[in-house]
């Protein structure tokens, strides 16, 4: 895992599609923070939409487990809720 990632910058969401390959009402989403765009998608996402969801960062791309170690990680800056 990228131990300089900044938590800080402005951030991109883009969910995954749900069973059957219907969309759920979540589409695009821009966040002022990476660490919010990570709790949204960690604590408020369907899980089924997690496996193919995007996030961007700076021109940098993470998906499904990549989201995940980033909201796990030490440096995450939010307080987790459940998950």
């Amino acid at each position: 895992m990228n131990d300089n990632f900044n938590y800080n910058h402005a951030a991109e969401l883009y969910p995954g599609r749900l069973v059957g390959g219907a969309r759920g009402s979540n589409r695009y989403m821009r966040f002022p923070s990476a660490a919010e765009a990570l709790q949204f998608a960690i604590e408020e996402m369907p899980r089924e939409m997690l496996r193919g969801a995007t996030l961007e960062v700076d021109e940098e791309r993470f998906q499904g487990d990549a989201i995940l170690d980033l909201y796990m990680a030490s440096g995450y800056p939010l307080p987790r809720g459940k998950s």
